[in-house]
């Protein structure tokens, strides 16, 4: 636990996939992320565990290789999405930008919303299956003095 507050800290979001390399540099393709150190290419081609980093060292996602995994069928089949990432970007020029980056690096487009007034969203899948959306938020914080 936290000693600072008593709550347990959130490390990272782990995801199951049947290749973690791959899905690995996907990530850290899309979001700027790095491997651990011990964790890049070079290093340990083989892993079955890997963690993808912040430029401060933060950890953000890791990846663990399983032997089987039934990709989600959303948004309609038997297979719910059971987890997704949410990214946000500032504009929808942004959106349309990391709409091309995200189909390049092997995302498959699986809702298209990017039309909506008032909070443009496209959903993808990863290569491995999972869904993730990326938005331009509605919701703006308000800055207090």
């Amino acid at each position: 636990m936290d000693p600072r507050n008593g709550f347990p800290q959130l490390v990272q979001t782990v995801l199951d996939c049947t290749n973690a390399r791959e899905l690995a540099e996907f990530y850290r393709q899309l979001l700027g992320l790095q491997y651990r150190p011990g964790d890049e290419p070079a290093d340990n081609d083989e892993a079955d565990w890997l963690v993808l980093r912040d430029g401060d060292g933060t950890n953000h996602l890791a990846f663990q290789q399983v032997a089987k995994l039934p990709r989600a069928t959303w948004p309609e089949g038997p297979i719910p999405q059971q987890l997704h990432l949410d990214l946000t970007v500032p504009t929808k020029h942004d959106l349309d930008a990391q709409h091309e980056r995200a189909l390049t690096l092997g995302a498959t487009l699986l809702q298209d919303r990017s039309d909506h007034p008032q909070e443009p969203i496209r959903v993808y899948a990863d290569p491995a299956g999972h869904p993730f959306c990326i938005f331009v938020s509605a919701y703006k914080r308000e800055v207090t003095t």
